[in-house]
């Protein structure tokens, strides 16, 4: 049989259509509101049959509740829908009734509208029979090259349905030691680009032996396959190339470029007073900073760390090197355009710490009940 491949600006249904029903039907794709919801059940208990629920993960869009989005969709924030996901959330825990929950979201879910939504969020568990507990976690501390704070909500039940206590709790993560780089450890491996350049489909061979890349081996990272894909990097007019090389330079001198230290003639925004570090460059001696969904705009807050930067060679982050910053393997298709793929990883939970948080709850699972 002949060896079906994925061609540029073609959606991949000629790949999906080869994919057992069996496999396809066990993912629901669809939008969560009360004109759907009955549906979306009725899904599930088809899927689920006689079997039960033990454990239920979710993270509803958070850009209600961050810092970010706040400052960006201002007044109009209040009248977004994505603030009251959560109550589908508990709709979920009511139906299914788990053992635990986790529901991952950003820092302002504790303070967003004076914690009015958190406060709820633990009213409606409480009548649910759910302790709950949140805390911070720092995505470097669970083996992924990126300083992300996110708050993990955890709730549980302290007795099962014949009152015999759980031993369920917040899972205790140890905390992992991180002595890896961004340059070194994660983007060695990956031939150079310039902006514009790569593929979306296109095969993209390592220029390393996996063997000389611990981290990526260790985190299995990269795996059986020799290649990856979607190494493309943004196309980036002069005026931009020209204000990435002032970044890069002033990073190597330990500083960070402020939008005000760059000349008057290369100046494009009007807004001088806030949001000074919109140029930023990705730290290549130790982690990046927080990747999110904006990355899809611009590519200026995530400036790859060329060594020797000049006009002609800098350039922004390409997806692939997006993706494993948050930890997604080199195996991992992101269906859609180059906007599109941006997107689904800045909105993601960093695969490791994921793997770190479920391990653990694994561990619960198989030696306290």
């Amino acid at each position: 049989m002949g060896r079906l491949s994925k061609k540029e600006k073609e959606d991949g249904s000629k790949l999906w259509c080869k994919v057992p029903q069996s496999v396809t039907e066990k993912v629901i794709q669809a939008t969560i509101g009360e004109e759907t919801i009955n549906d979306i059940f009725s899904k599930v208990d088809k899927l689920l049959g006689n079997k039960s629920i033990d454990l239920i993960v979710g993270g509803p869009p958070c850009q209600a509740y961050s810092i970010a989005g706040r400052a960006r969709l201002g007044k109009a924030i209040e009248q977004d829908p994505r603030n009251d996901l959560y109550k589908y959330y508990v709709r979920f825990l009511e139906r299914y009734k788990p053992k635990m929950f986790v529901f991952e979201n950003v820092m302002g879910i504790l303070t967003a509208k004076g914690g009015g939504p958190y406060r709820h969020l633990q009213e409606l568990v409480a009548k649910l029979g759910y302790k709950i507990d949140a805390k911070e976690h720092i995505a470097s501390n669970y083996g992924v090259l990126q300083k992300r704070h996110r708050y993990i909500i955890v709730g549980w039940k302290e007795t099962d349905e014949n009152g015999i206590h759980t031993n369920l709790s917040y899972p205790n993560l140890e905390i992992q030691e991180n002595n890896y780089s961004i340059r070194k450890d994660l983007f060695a491996d990956l031939p150079l680009r310039r902006a514009g350049e790569g593929q979306l489909c296109a095969p993209i061979k390592y220029t390393k032996d996996l063997n000389d890349m611990e981290y990526l081996k260790k985190s299995g990272i990269r795996g059986v396959f020799d290649f990856t894909t979607q190494h493309i990097a943004r196309p980036h007019n002069l005026n931009d190339r020209e204000i990435y090389c002032m970044a890069i330079k002033m990073l190597q001198k330990g500083q960070r470029l402020k939008y005000t230290d760059i000349p008057e003639d290369h100046q494009k925004h009007k807004n001088k007073k806030t949001f000074l570090n919109r140029f930023q460059v990705v730290n290549p001696d130790g982690v990046c900073h927080t990747v999110v969904a904006h990355i899809a705009m611009d590519g200026h807050y995530y400036i790859y760390p060329t060594p020797n930067p000049t006009p002609e060679n800098v350039r922004s982050i390409t997806i692939r090197e997006a993706a494993r910053i948050q930890s997604f393997p080199d195996d991992y298709y992101f269906e859609g355009s180059r906007s599109a793929a941006f997107k689904q990883i800045g909105n993601a939970v960093p695969v490791l710490m994921a793997y770190s948080i479920a391990l653990k709850i694994k561990e619960m699972f198989s030696y306290g009940l």
